[in-house]
């Protein structure tokens, strides 16, 4: 059954007094098919404009990255849609803009509650993306919460990408930001992006 995910976070939401309704909150505008999800990509942080964000209509900026991503992975993507018909469902950790450079860990744990009910609704993920250290913070407290430790140790992305790492039989990747510009000039971290997301596209 094809689910409305604004709609079925927004009820969660409000049934749960989660946040208050004036909260800029920048949910998915999309309906999937939970059954046909096999990834779910985390990314940091919703953007300032609702219409930069992946699922948005036009040329939104958060798939402009996402898209040189995958494509540097030899995956060839032009919209979110080619996501979702691969697979891969793509959301924020954080709902709401970014107010200071650094977003502070309570603002994460109070979104983990929403990330946790998206994580849910799929029950045939093979792999979940850690796009960036918000993500990985978000997706642990989700593990912690049921295995009382976390499925991703501290340390450095580019050391802990060494290792594999399951929650059950799913997959988790700890990988880097996929959004904003600074991806752009840092060739390095991009080619370890690449890596990674050819490494998922052999659990589809």
């Amino acid at each position: 059954m094809a689910v409305d995910m604004k709609k079925y976070l927004g009820d969660f939401i409000a049934a749960n007094s989660l946040f208050e309704k004036n909260e800029n909150l920048v949910l998915p505008e999309v309906t999937v098919s939970p059954d046909l999800i096999k990834v779910m990509m985390i990314n940091e942080v919703s953007p300032k404009n609702p219409a930069d964000d992946f699922y948005a209509v036009g040329a939104p900026d958060y798939m402009a990255t996402t898209k040189m991503l995958f494509q540097s992975a030899g995956i060839e993507i032009e919209t979110a849609a080619d996501l979702l018909a691969l697979g891969i469902y793509v959301t924020n950790a954080v709902k709401t803009p970014k107010t200071e450079y650094a977003i502070e860990t309570k603002t994460i744990m109070n979104h983990v509650p929403i990330l946790e009910k998206e994580f849910e609704l799929f029950p045939n993920l093979k792999a979940v993306m850690l796009m960036g250290d918000v993500a990985k913070k978000s997706f642990n407290a989700i593990v912690k919460k049921k295995t009382k430790k976390p499925v991703i140790p501290s340390g450095s992305t580019y050391k802990l990408r060494k290792e594999k790492y399951y929650y059950g039989d799913i997959r988790v990747f700890p990988s880097y930001i996929m959004t904003g510009g600074n991806i752009l000039i840092e060739k390095s971290k991009v080619v370890m992006v690449a890596e990674d997301l050819k490494e998922m596209e052999a659990l589809l």
